[in-house]
């Protein structure tokens, strides 16, 4: 996110990750997807995705993809995701009650609400971007109860990304 809190710009637009972009430069994210097998994302980030991709959704190919969506869907799977539009808790109950490693939540700010709002995030890690949007679509847009959380050492990179991570106090 930027460091204003925004995910995207009002018009969806990302190009302005590209400032952290650095070659050989992952940010931990292929050892932290080697604890993954399940991806959850809502249907806005989804279709940017399609958009930005050319109609492909890469993260198909690596785990159980749920696209939380409001909509009846006249097919429940296509392109090696299954749209769900049930209650959120039942999911994340159904599997996390099944065989296998994490579930990665990679927003947007509406999913990630809706799963705040019945605490079932154990671990957040978010990466700050060295910018200030000034406007845009946030990742945490309010509305909650109170969760308390504690912090683990944070990293920071030389391209000016701060990567914080957070867990659950009853987690820990």
């Amino acid at each position: 996110m930027s460091l204003d809190g925004f995910l995207a710009t009002k018009d969806d637009d990302l190009s302005w990750l590209s400032i952290v972009e650095k070659e050989g430069e992952d940010y931990g994210y292929a050892d932290f997807t080697k604890g993954v097998d399940t991806y959850i994302v809502g249907r806005r980030t989804y279709d940017t995705v399609l958009k930005l991709t050319g109609g492909k959704f890469p993260q198909a190919d690596m785990y159980k993809c749920y696209i939380i969506t409001r909509q009846e869907k006249e097919k429940e799977e296509e392109n090696g995701v299954t749209f769900y539009n049930g209650d959120i808790e039942t999911l994340i109950h159904k599997i996390r009650g099944e065989e296998g490693k994490n579930i990665y939540c990679d927003g947007g700010g509406q999913i990630v609400k809706l799963l705040m709002d019945k605490n079932l995030i154990d671990e957040y890690v978010v990466s700050v971007i060295p910018i200030i949007l000034g406007d845009g679509i946030r990742l945490f847009s309010g509305g909650i109860a109170q969760i308390k959380l504690k912090a683990m050492p944070p990293k920071y990179f030389e391209t000016g990304l701060v990567q914080l991570r957070y867990v659950r106090e009853n987690i820990v």
